[in-house]
């Protein structure tokens, strides 16, 4: 974050928490005074109209000249042109900031002259918008926003999460959840002409009465700005949860390589936000669970997770939910079972998960005692489902039991408790607000429940390492991108220690035996200056005989005036892709994977932003499919896992040194040979933006 940035961040805490507000234009000015009347805004509100005597019962000011003092926010209701003027007035007049409500600016077609002009009106004065809804600020009462929303203003003492999305409409129907989340703030960013996400939310983690953030992004407008947020968030301990919407289309200049082919700009920001230790939500329902969780628990230590229910199909779907997560359901040890089996009735078998069956139901001692017991297990959460009748129908006062019950064990053995409802509506928002009072995280929805706890735990898990290092520049040469031949690709590749297979190059069928002669056994024979070979038929594979070499090579040599013949080396126990590829926000991506011709059939592919270390690329060599062939799969010999990993580094290493030049680099497939005998690479795409001479 930039010196300007940070005195922008700081700036924006008068426009956050405002003890006046100016509300400018007609309807929507007026629907914003009669929001602050209605949440109980304690300050001073101030109408401004040219024309009107009064607005929601207020004294209407003509013009910002007449205001008492310079406003702490406005909200500008006026059309966009007018929304110019207005907020250069404001600016001279020193108000705090403002919301920009108008449309019709950069997202039109003619709108860009007017979002450039907007900005240099607002000059140092922060200004959110335009196109957006504004801002609604629970904690204070201060609801800069032209519509209905329903959320509830927090009592004092009172910690809620903050919420930033660019869709008003989004924001609006995240305000009308029922899941007892307390909102402390809710942001729109509309076009983000000033202030992006990235800076909103540094702001907002200045209040210390957010516990948790939650951003929908569809575009990242600073990954320089999201680093520092990443700083700042671990440094408030604060964990971030990030709804990311859209992709980027891939223009068709990169589509040359394998790696641009599975390795696209949504890689790329899943990458980017497991660098900065965000957690990921892809739906709405995911991110409001996880922040509801993260409010009560923040990070968690690990995904041991212990699980009790009353059914056996409840079981099952927390052992699937489980699988599909990656969360732990550890098996209990022989002294916890015991204790928790001498509470129950003989009949019920002690498992994790645990159906604990309803013979005990409505008893509440013999339900206390059951939860204590199993809360009392080595985990980092113990959740009991539990689904709340329909109150207008239904008498719900034995879930009530349950509940108390569950929420004294978990008080006695000092443990994280989360219940959970199958379905998010069984969960009465009254008795989720409860919960929350006692500490307790109230989750909607099993698959919900188990993202939020796997998202925590990688939370923790990422605060308990050092920051990983900044990206690398994304700025490149603007020269048009060139194809090195295999032959220079690799010779590359082995400058910066990669090893390859050893060859040569020929102009001729002579040439092309002789070579192959000096290189001993079975060779393989290229045409040079073809991108993708096998599909052109420009590559020949296993030629020994001194026939079938000049044959081979007089074929290829009517596609290509050179070739290159390199040693066949058949003998990998896998093939992996290792490619590098620009993206136009992030810089340059590394992906390594399950190579081959069938690269983007298989789909198994890892991508990280560069700079990596080496416990970066072992760990995305540990995410693929292919992980278990490369660590001998059914008694089969081991690969050489750390050449590859070395390959992959020095890989990488060539890529930092180049960044400004490289286009994409595709080494598909390095060939990882059994333990000890290396990887190669074995073929190589490279397209670089060399300097003109």
């Amino acid at each position: 974050m930039t010196t300007a940035d940070s005195a922008l961040a700081s700036a924006i805490t008068r426009l956050l928490r405002p003890r006046t507000i100016a509300a400018i234009g007609g309807k929507t000015a007026v629907r914003v005074l009669r929001q602050c009347q209605q949440m109980g805004f304690a300050g001073e509100l101030w109408p401004v109209h040219p024309r009107r005597g009064s607005m929601a019962g207020r004294p209407v000011f003509r013009s910002i000249a007449e205001l008492p003092e310079a406003p702490d926010a406005a909200f500008v209701g006026v059309n966009r042109h007018a929304t110019i003027d207005t907020i250069a007035a404001l600016a001279q007049r020193g108000a705090g900031g403002a919301i920009c409500y108008a449309s019709g600016f950069r997202e039109a077609d003619d709108g860009a002259a007017l979002q450039s002009a907007l900005v240099q009106a607002a000059a140092e004065m922060p200004i959110i918008g335009p196109n957006c809804y504004g801002l609604i600020n629970f904690l204070d009462g201060a609801p800069l926003w032209p519509d209905q929303q329903g959320g509830r203003r927090l009592g004092p003492g009172e910690q809620g999460v903050a919420i930033i999305t660019q869709s008003s409409n989004i924001a609006i129907s995240m305000t009308m959840q029922r899941r007892g989340l307390p909102i402390a703030y809710m942001i729109t960013a509309g076009n983000q002409a000033q202030l992006g996400i990235s800076l909103l939310a540094a702001a907002i983690l200045d209040d210390p009465r957010v516990a948790a953030l939650g951003l929908h992004v569809e575009a990242f407008d600073s990954p320089a700005g999201f680093e520092a947020l990443a700083d700042k968030a671990r440094q408030r301990s604060v964990p971030v949860v990030v709804m990311k919407t859209g992709h980027s289309e891939r223009g068709s200049a990169s589509n040359l390589s394998h790696t641009a082919s599975v390795a696209g700009s949504g890689a790329a920001a899943e990458a980017f936000l497991q660098r900065l230790g965000f957690a990921r939500a892809r739906t709405i329902p995911e991110l409001l669970e996880t922040l509801k969780l993260l409010l009560v628990h923040g990070p968690l230590g690990s995904v041991r997770t212990g699980a009790m229910c009353c059914s056996g199909g409840e079981a099952a779907l927390l052992a699937d939910a489980a699988e599909d997560t990656g969360l732990i359901l550890p098996e209990l040890a022989s002294g916890h079972a015991a204790s928790v089996s001498a509470t129950v009735h003989p009949l019920v078998t002690v498992a994790n998960p645990f159906d604990y069956h309803t013979f005990h139901w409505g008893d509440s001692a013999a339900l206390n005692a059951t939860f204590t017991a199993f809360t009392c297990g080595n985990f980092d959460a113990t959740l009991l489902v539990l689904d709340f009748p329909r109150a207008d129908r239904c008498d719900g006062g034995d879930w009530q039991i349950t509940l108390e019950a569950f929420a004294q064990a978990v008080q006695t053995s000092q443990s994280r408790g989360v219940v959970v409802a199958t379905l998010a509506e069984n969960l009465p928002e009254d008795r989720a607000e409860w919960l929350i009072g006692q500490g307790i995280a109230p989750l909607g929805g099993v698959h919900e429940a188990f993202t939020a706890l796997q998202s925590a735990a990688m939370i923790g898990a990422n605060w308990r390492e050092p920051r990983q290092a900044r990206l690398l520049p994304a700025a490149c040469l603007p020269n048009t991108p060139v194809l090195l031949d295999e032959a220079t690709a690799k010779a590359r590749l082995a400058e910066f220690g990669v090893e390859i297979p050893p060859g040569a190059i020929a102009y001729s069928a002579d040439e092309a035996v002789t070579a192959a002669a000096s290189l001993g056994g079975t060779v393989a024979l290229k045409a040079l200056g073809i991108a993708h070979k096998t599909e052109r038929r420009a590559v020949r594979l296993g030629l020994s005989e001194p026939g079938s070499i000049r044959a081979a090579a007089q074929d290829l040599l009517a596609c290509s005036n050179r070739l290159l013949v390199e040693r066949f080396l058949p003998d990998s126990i896998a093939e992996l892709i290792v490619g590098v590829h620009r993206d136009p926000q992030f810089g340059l991506l590394l992906t390594v994977g399950s190579g081959g011709t069938l690269v983007e059939l298989l789909a198994d592919t890892v991508t990280l932003l560069l700079p990596v270390t080496e416990a970066d690329v072992r760990g995305a060599l540990s995410r693929l499919r292919c992980a278990a062939l490369l660590e001998g799969h059914r008694g089969k010999e081991p690969a050489d896992l750390d050449a590859a990993v070395r390959a992959i580094l020095a890989i990488a290493g060539l890529a930092e040194v180049e960044c400004g030049r490289l286009e994409e680099l595709d080494v598909n497939p390095l060939g990882v040979g059994g333990w000890g005998r290396g990887a190669v690479a074995l073929d190589a795409l490279y397209r670089t933006r060399e300097a003109e001479t």
